[in-house]
């Protein structure tokens, strides 16, 4: 159900408030590009800043807007174990397909903790779980040990992999099952990610360029790395554009360049340098999505 090009979506705004129509417009965008999946309210969905009467009401509408069309991944992490059972419990009522629960950000669990955190989640609801493992932001690395403990419960049935250790792939091969789903979590490793084992990518650059990176996915699924590397050649200076500041920030300017959402990002995010601006665009350039 969930592999291929899964971006991991924009929430944009507009004068401050969650922008519902634009929304819209972007799910069903998505869906014409060819995106396999999608992920509202992840981190690039601004999750640290929306309300949680904002993250449910985005969370509900991109599940009704979609209609079963491609599978739904709801963001559902909190470094606070009572709100993540909230966020899970609700995604699974308005029928989200499944959940992306990252691990526990700032109070740093053991791995122990980590279990707990993880089992509770997964107990709370019918809901299945794909593992958020980004140690870059939240400060803790889950264990190819621990993942695989999880891995035992029913519904914890992946991992969005942001290491960006590849080998790390392999490892969780060997505790967690071949059938464990592994996505990556880093666009610029994707490629590679996919040789090693995995099935897709829970992206950021999808946001801007879906069918790319939707027919990049798709040659890796049927074996054809030669030519999803053309693919990666061309996405690559774009990735690392975007990401020279805040991936988001860097995306809702990418698409603003193409009238898909306003740049506007919620405070302490701000705009991009004009530097970085020039970089994004030499990337959408190369990348054929700017003349």
């Amino acid at each position: 159900m969930i592999k291929g090009s899964l971006p991991a979506l924009v929430t944009p705004l507009k004068n401050g408030a969650v922008d519902f129509d634009t929304l819209g417009k972007l799910v069903e965008w998505h869906i014409a590009e060819g995106s396999n999946g999608l992920v509202p309210v992840g981190t690039t969905g601004e999750s640290p800043t929306l309300t949680h009467d904002e993250h449910m009401a985005v969370v509900e509408e991109v599940v009704r807007i979609v209609a079963g069309r491609i599978p739904v991944v709801a963001g559902a992490g909190s470094n606070n174990t009572a709100e993540t059972v909230e966020f899970m419990r609700h995604a699974h009522k308005v029928g989200a397909n499944a959940a992306l629960v990252v691990t526990p950000y700032y109070n740093k669990p053991t791995q122990a903790g980590l279990i707990a955190h993880f089992t509770a989640a997964h107990d709370s609801c019918d809901l299945p779980i794909i593992i958020y493992n980004i140690p870059g932001r939240s400060v803790v690395d889950m264990s190819a040990a621990t993942m695989g403990e999880l891995a035992k419960l029913p519904r914890i049935i992946g991992v969005k992999d942001a290491t960006g250790d590849l080998a790390r792939v392999c490892a969780q091969r060997m505790t967690c099952g071949p059938d464990f789903i592994q996505v990556s979590g880093e666009d610029a490793t994707a490629h590679g990610f996919n040789a090693q084992g995995g099935v897709g990518c829970i992206s950021v650059t999808a946001n801007i360029a879906p069918a790319l990176c939707a027919q990049l996915q798709a040659a890796c699924l049927a074996g054809d790395y030669a030519d999803a590397l053309t693919l990666q050649d061309r996405l690559m200076p774009l990735h690392h554009a975007i990401f020279t500041e805040p991936g988001l920030v860097g995306v809702k300017y990418a698409m603003s360049l193409l009238g898909k959402c306003s740049e506007e990002v919620r405070s302490p995010l701000v705009p991009l340098t004009d530097g970085t601006k020039k970089l994004v665009e030499v990337g959408m350039r190369y990348a054929g999505l700017l003349n």
